[in-house]
């Protein structure tokens, strides 16, 4: 097979989440374990933080991976989904996982994924880290893909565990209150391994208490603390917070490597540079001002909203497309009353009926347009659009990645 045809069997023969929904879900780390026995464990043979969280984490992720670069480290960065190409999810030193590497991988062990059933996620963390361990990494970011606990990145020993927030997402897999889902993120915490935990409320400090207790780990929660914010790359409002759980990371991370000042300024402003993360709070297009952003639940919409709505503009327009398992009487409120919308349906499987999403958005008093899919309404927002008005392109990661 090539690249083209390896990505294609992993993405159609085999469940993942992204695409399929539930019946992707693993609930245990067998698999996991399973693999890494067979690939001889690459995870032994490599440092990491391990990184979780309902929002932020990619971006996190990213700017750890920046800093750690800056300061001459060869840096392994495990992130999910994809926007362009699956390539994306495994780099080192900002450079994708080379095709050839992924076939061989996948051609060399396909007897075994298949005997076992592996899930599409379980195959791209053991190519993660077997791409990671033969190219001798530093240093690996893992972000976690959902959850912590059961989540199948959950099998390394990291230098230290970090927490971004927690909010309401992907309740049916993780429990429908924020103690239950911070019980599942909290599943990262090891056994006198440091946690970072970034945004907390008075519930999830709890939970996280708890387990640091339990598991005899230096805990450090980041949101209340006074520290200079340097400039970064991300200039999404909601990166303040990301920012604050770097410094305190990177601050336990110089107990095993050597970073300087510099090297953390210089870090967070090249975080896109070096790492290639896109769809945060980007601009795609002047006059009008278009931007995307991956923010795609109510924890993570509401600060995009407030700084969409603080910018000077004549008309708002939104193009929104959004994926069958969201909440939407938690989302749609959020929304502004007085903007005009371009409705879509993300490209995927579960992406949700542009009329269902359009149906539930009158309720709220949005009202617009229907398109089939992405492409199409940003095209006629940016007909419709004057010079001066505003365009917001999100609602999901899909929408974002059919754009860019």
């Amino acid at each position: 097979m090539d690249y083209k045809q390896t990505t294609q069997w992993m993405f159609s023969r085999l469940p993942m989440y992204q695409i399929q929904g539930a019946s992707a879900f693993k609930k245990d780390l067998t698999n996991t374990i399973l693999l890494v026995d067979h690939l001889q464990h690459p995870e032994h043979k490599f440092k990491s933080v391990h990184v979780a969280g309902t929002n932020g984490k990619g971006s996190t992720s990213s700017m750890l991976a920046s800093i750690l670069q800056e300061a001459g480290y060869k840096t392994g960065l495990y992130t999910s989904p994809h926007l362009k190409d699956f390539r994306e999810r495994i780099k080192v030193n900002g450079k994708s996982i080379a095709e050839d590497f992924v076939v061989r991988f996948i051609t060399d062990n396909r007897a075994f994924f298949e005997q076992h059933e592996l899930s599409f996620f379980e195959m791209t963390v053991g190519l993660a880290f077997d791409y990671f361990a033969k190219e001798n990494v530093d240093i690996a970011i893992i972000e976690t893909g959902m959850g912590g606990r059961l989540d199948s990145t959950n099998i390394i020993r990291p230098l230290l565990s970090v927490i971004t927030n927690i909010g309401m997402d992907h309740t049916q897999f993780l429990g429908n209150t924020i103690t239950k889902i911070a019980g599942e993120k909290a599943g990262i915490i090891k056994r006198d391994v440091p946690a970072v935990i970034g945004e907390y409320t008075n519930e999830t400090r709890l939970v996280f208490e708890a387990k640091a207790v339990e598991m005899d780990a230096p805990l450090f929660f980041t949101a209340d603390k006074t520290v200079n914010i340097y400039e970064s790359a991300l200039k999404g409002n909601y990166q303040q917070n990301n920012i604050k759980t770097v410094l305190q990371s990177v601050e336990i991370l110089k107990q095993h490597f050597s970073i300087s000042e510099e090297n953390i300024k210089s870090g967070l402003l090249n975080v896109i540079k070096n790492t290639g993360l896109r769809g945060r709070w980007e601009q795609i297009h002047t006059n009008p001002t278009a931007i995307a952003d991956t923010a795609h639940n109510s924890h993570g919409l509401k600060p995009v909203i407030e700084q969409v709505l603080a910018q000077q503009y004549s008309t708002l327009r939104f193009v929104i497309g959004m994926v069958n398992d969201k909440n939407l009487d938690e989302v749609l409120p959020l929304f502004p009353k007085n903007a005009a919308y371009y409705f879509c349906r993300p490209d995927i499987p579960r992406g949700l009926d542009v009329h269902i999403l359009a149906d539930a958005a009158k309720k709220y008093g949005l009202t617009g347009k229907i398109f089939s899919d992405a492409a199409q309404a940003y095209s006629a927002a940016l007909q419709d659009a004057a010079p001066a008005d505003f365009i917001y392109v999100g609602g999901s990661t899909f929408v974002v990645a059919e754009i860019l």
